[in-house]
């Protein structure tokens, strides 16, 4: 048994010892191209690990039976089996030839220790049929024996990730895995990046794409920048393209040998990366490479004290190949289909069409009824091209973010903490995107489950009676579109209409303060009163709680002539926004309260609710302003504020007292604020958790508040459609109604039922 290889020992014949990148690197260390120097521990190595330590039969027994759609399941095992490999100890045999290679590739720069890279290399990876690339674990910067030795570990231990273990299952690999891992010097990069021997958009086998940005190339392959690129003719080495981007920051090796993140200055971010001879010289490696092993190839590059060198190869396994079924021909079924990107699924249901991949709202000349909008992140101002969209894919969010909860409500797929979506995904490129999955497919899939307007085998039965609960059953709202429709189901009103939406419409996407200076405001008042009559005349007597606009600055920016009156805030998300930003823009919330004063002349079921209440005095300046606009007065109009600032735990009694009649807790907001979570992010989305003890105590106290001083108590975050047992915990504390998305609303109907059935059930039993 082979322990350690040497690269120039291995060919692309060895991947069953060094896996699919450890192969490759020693083919293109045979082929003379610029690779740093490095060996293999051998995939034998790790098996003699399994062996020896009786780790194969407890993994084999912790995946008996793991259904890999069950996330919380498949998380909960590939934690379990990642912890005993990292707990095991390393034989004796494989820790010494380790160290033992380490010193001689330190010794060859005449060192101790040497800085190296410890990469994983299974031996499915980096095959033409399955691309493992960014699953299995790689560590830059590594240094001394200890530290290689437990980077050595955590890439054996990789190979049981949840997303491992998912893909392997996707893809039908049924053998038992195995995993070499490199250990490389590792190349204090100046610039570095990626190359394709091939344009992946295009497929244009004469054209070699670039991409650099400065420092250790981790910035390009994760997707955290946006790089520089170059289009370079393969024939004439031609540079027929170079796009600068701005670069945000750079990743460099700190002094202690850890990974430093440091920011670029505006000149800095925009400034070229490389020179035209140094694009030149990566184009030629690239035809060397691709020459060599006959197929197009993706490759990662690093340049050191003037020294190009090619770090990993790799073939490009997502162009076309003949035979395979045309991408305009519909595939039955999702695993016949070739998976793109991976996500957080947002919004169920599938969709197909041609990607559009857009930075700004504003660039959508091209964009067609039926086209999957591809970006960043959206904001109010992308609701436009949202309608018109048939799925939804952003690289940033999580669950509560704006592209999620806008495609819910709508209806429309949605998959957001993709990451790296604007890069993989290509104008033009028919995909159908799985919201229930978190999945985009390539190609149009057929969709076999049957669709809400079809009959269903049950469908001849008669409906059951409608469920009659004390607790009400509110809906969130925004599009007009929708109101007809929803007010049909069986809800008891509007328990939160989003006013942002309407407010893009009736606009035209230009900021209001714009308008007003144009002296176009009652034209905007006259677009809103329509639109909101639609919910009004829908639901009607049905209460509608109108939440006034909440916009962010960074959103308000974004509509036309935005950035004149916005600040640019760092968080905007605890910024300018809310009740605050009524007091401070008067005219504004005027309009607003306008708006409502003339629906009100017609239909008496429209409520205002005002957001993001910080604190009293706030509150008090608020209300003199409804106070002068005469609806005050209007005895029957409740007046309701959002609890979504942990400080309404202490003013709630103030607000009553102010003439305050209801709140609604939006648990989005407020889980944020207690446990300190921007609730966008995906770095931190396993931090953000809506059934955090400190949140449900926060939740309770604003309940049982409520009931003790007589006020209506409501909730409208995600929390109630997404968690079942959420509902039956608001129930059991006295809430007076929960509103949720619409595709939820039978269930969470049930769940209430239910509920005050156990609760009525137990005060019983207790009595005797």
């Amino acid at each position: 048994m082979a322990i350690v290889k040497w690269f120039e020992d291995l060919t692309i014949n060895n991947v069953d010892e060094a896996g699919g990148k450890g192969a490759n690197l020693g083919e293109m260390v045979r082929s003379k191209l610029p690779v740093p120097p490095g060996f293999v521990i051998t995939a034998q190595a790790y098996q003699f690990f399994m062996k020896k330590s009786g780790m194969r039969t407890r993994i084999k027994r912790r995946l008996n039976g793991l259904s890999v759609d069950d996330n919380v399941q498949l998380r909960h095992k590939a934690k379990e089996i990642q912890s005993l490999i990292l707990e095991a100890e390393m034989p004796s045999e494989i820790y010494e030839e380790i160290i033992s290679a380490y010193h001689t590739l330190s010794a060859k720069d005449g060192i101790d220790a040497q800085f190296v890279a410890v990469r994983s290399s299974a031996t499915m990876e980096d095959s033409e049929s399955a691309s493992f690339a960014g699953m299995n674990a790689t560590f830059l910067n590594t240094k001394g024996d200890n530290d290689v030795i437990e980077k050595v570990k955590e890439c054996w231990a990789s190979l049981y990730g949840a997303r491992v273990i998912f893909y392997r299952a996707k893809q039908g690999f049924t053998d038992e895995p195995a995993i070499a891992v490199v250990v490389q010097k590792m190349v204090n990069s100046r610039k570095s990046g990626v190359m394709f021997t091939v344009n992946p958009a295009t497929g244009d086998e004469k054209s070699i794409v670039i991409e650099a940005a400065f420092g250790l190339g981790e910035v390009v392959v994760s997707g955290a920048v946006a790089p520089d690129l170059h289009v370079v003719d393969k024939d004439t080495l031609e540079i027929k393209q170079t796009q600068v981007n701005h670069k945000t920051f750079k990743i460099v090796r700190a002094s202690d040998g850890s990974n430093e993140s440091i920011t670029l200055s505006p000149q800095e971010a925009k400034t070229r990366v490389l020179t035209d001879a140094e694009v030149i010289d990566i184009a030629k490696l690239g035809i060397l490479d691709e020459k060599h092993y006959g197929s197009p190839q993706d490759t990662e590059w690093a340049i050191e004290n003037g020294h190009l060198y090619l770090v990993q190869s790799r073939p490009i396994t997502t162009l076309k190949k003949e035979g395979k079924v045309s991408a305009k021909e519909p595939i039955a079924e999702a695993e016949e289909a070739v998976e793109l990107l991976r996500g957080l699924g947002a919004s169920p249901g599938r969709g197909s069409g041609d990607v559009k991949v857009l930075l700004s709202p504003d660039m959508d000349a091209d964009f067609k009824r039926g086209d999957v909008l591809v970006a960043a992140m959206t904001s109010p101002d992308w609701v436009p091209l949202m309608k018109k969209a048939s799925g939804i894919v952003t690289d940033g969010g999580g669950m509560t973010c704006h592209a999620a909860i806008v495609s819910r409500e709508m209806g429309l797929p949605c998959i957001v903490g993709t990451r790296t979506a604007t890069k993989i995904l290509k104008n033009n490129q028919l995909v159908t995107v799985d919201g229930s999955q978190g999945v985009v497919y390539e190609g149009h899939i057929m969709d076999r489950r049957p669709k809400a307007t079809e009959a269903a085998p049950l469908a001849t039965l008669p409906k059951p009676a409608p469920l009659i609960t004390a607790t009400k059953l509110y809906v969130n709202l925004a599009m007009p579109h929708e109101a007809e429709r929803i007010a049909k189901e069986d809800v008891d009103g509007v328990g939160l209409l989003r006013a942002e939406f309407m407010v893009i419409d009736a606009c035209d996407s230009v900021h209001p303060r714009k308008l007003l200076e144009e002296g176009k405001s009652d034209t905007f008042i006259e677009n809103m009163v329509k639109k909101l009559s639609i919910f009004t005349r829908a639901f009607y007597p049905r209460p509608v709680i109108y939440r006034a606009m909440d916009f962010r600055s960074n959103e308000f920016r974004n509509l036309h002539g935005g950035e004149k009156y916005e600040p640019a805030e760092q968080n905007p998300m605890i910024g300018f926004r809310g009740c605050y930003r009524y007091i401070q823009n008067p005219d504004l919330f005027n309009l607003e309260l306008k708006v409502i004063q003339q629906v009100r002349a017609q239909f008496r079921n429209l409520h205002l609710m005002i957001p993001f209440v910080r604190t009293l005095w706030e509150l008090k300046r608020c209300k003199q302003l409804i106070d002068a606009s005469g609806l005050s007065n209007d005895r029957d109009m409740e007046l309701w504020v959002m609890a979504e600032v942990p400080s309404v735990v202490t003013w709630l009694e103030d607000y009553a007292k102010l003439g305050v009649t209801g709140v609604s807790i939006g648990s989005n907001d407020l889980t944020q604020l207690i446990l300190g979570v921007d609730r966008d992010s995906e770095v931190c989305a396993p931090l953000y958790d809506e059934r955090d003890k400190a949140v449900l105590a926060a939740i309770r106290t604003i309940i049982e508040t409520c009931t003790r001083i007589g006020i209506t108590c409501s909730i409208c975050g995600q929390a109630p459609s997404n968690y079942p047992d959420y509902a039956e915990n608001m129930v059991r504390w006295g809430i007076t109604s929960v509103s949720v998305n619409p595709d939820v609303i039978d269930h969470t109907r049930r769940n209430i039922a239910a509920a005050e059935q156990r609760i009525l059930l137990e005060t019983a039993r207790n009595k005797h």
